[in-house]
């Protein structure tokens, strides 16, 4: 081969292997400068998120329907964070509602719209209360109707308007079989309903609006506990003239004499005064025989009873638990009061 030739092949020898050289540098700065990269992209290890366990009864309160409160209003309920500790802690060892023997507890939710202290200003607060009844068997499986809109009082069903007695699970109960829970625990009750909101649209108005007037019922033990009305509400026609609206009260007022008031102060025209009077007479007539009818209901409704039965509703002991007081929360202190209703009457302890 001719000297050329050997030194061309020679330098092509030499140019091969610095190119190898080259390539092999190239990977490994490459490999390296992807650590770096890898090492740069990692971040120091989080620390782990904690949440706080929910208390067994946190959501109690909540589970109890707000009875008689209207749909319209019910978010209003909830748009602050209310604290019943004071209602979990009476099942605790030592409260009010722990080691009750045989009774079981029946809890129904209420709700009282009062001006109290807010943020320095005086606001309209629907506050909600909850009623702890203490019996061996549900308090009753009705519900009264009745407001001062509402000419006639109903009591019906409860299942008529959607509601039922429904067993309360604790949180670390709820993964077990209720009859588990109800055989070991003691047993809590909540007066739930099962009507949709979304489904009220399509509801007549009527039928809604008899659940704004719906009030847990109890029937009367004692004959004087029985709440008897002697009012009656009036509201007489006279056309062209507006209607008169007042309220007799067959205890007090006498009828000519009530006619002559409304008369002297202009509600009432002269020559309407015998309708008026009749109307009103008629009205007093409705009113009594209502009267007689509840009597005669409670009388056929209490002969019924067993014994162990009218033993257990003459020694019902009714608890009424207001929020208790926080920074968050709406200054109630001034407002709370034993009354429930017109069937309970007053609560035995206010909490």
């Amino acid at each position: 081969m001719a000297r050329g030739a050997k030194r061309k092949a020679s330098q092509r020898e030499e140019n091969k292997e610095n190119s190898t050289k080259a390539d092999n540098h190239k990977e490994q700065s490459s490999k390296a400068a992807t650590r770096s990269k890898r090492v740069k992209a990692s971040h120091p290890q989080s620390e782990p998120e904690y949440f706080e366990e929910p208390r067994q009864l946190e959501d109690l309160w909540k589970a109890a329907f707000p009875v008689g409160t209207e749909w319209d209003h019910l978010d209003k309920v909830y748009q602050f964070k209310w604290d019943f500790s004071n209602l979990e802690k009476a099942f605790e060892e030592g409260g009010k509602l722990h080691d009750l023997g045989n009774n079981k507890v029946y809890l129904f939710g209420g709700t009282e719209p009062q001006q109290v202290p807010y943020k320095g200003d005086l606001k309209i607060i629907y506050i909600p209360i909850v009623v702890a009844v203490v019996s061996p068997c549900p308090p009753s499986d009705k519900i009264g109707i009745k407001s001062v809109q509402r000419e006639t009082e109903e009591i019906v069903p409860m299942k008529q308007m959607k509601m039922d007695w429904i067993p309360y699970i604790p949180y670390d109960k709820r993964d077990s079989q209720v009859v588990e829970y109800s055989r070991n625990s003691p047993q809590i009750f909540v007066l739930g309903c099962t009507q949709r909101r979304a489904s009220l649209k399509h509801m007549k108005i009527d039928r809604l609006k008899k659940f704004d007037y719906c009030l847990p019922y109890l029937m009367p033990i004692k004959e004087e506990e029985l709440e008897l009305s002697t009012e009656v509400d009036i509201l007489f026609p006279q056309e062209p003239n507006p209607p008169v609206y007042c309220v007799f009260d067959w205890q007090f007022d006498e009828v000519e004499e009530f006619a002559d008031e409304r008369i002297k102060e202009e509600e009432l025209s002269a020559d309407q005064k015998d309708a008026f009077m009749e109307f009103v007479k008629e009205k007093v007539r409705q009113q009594k025989k209502e009267n007689r009818e509840k009597k005669e209901a409670r009388k056929q409704e209490f002969e019924k009873m067993s014994t162990e039965t009218k033993a257990a509703f003459e020694n019902l002991r009714y608890y009424k638990f207001y929020p208790v007081q926080t920074p968050d929360t709406p200054d109630i202190s001034g407002v709370k009061a034993a009354y429930i209703n017109r069937y309970y009457n007053k609560a035995h302890e206010v909490l």
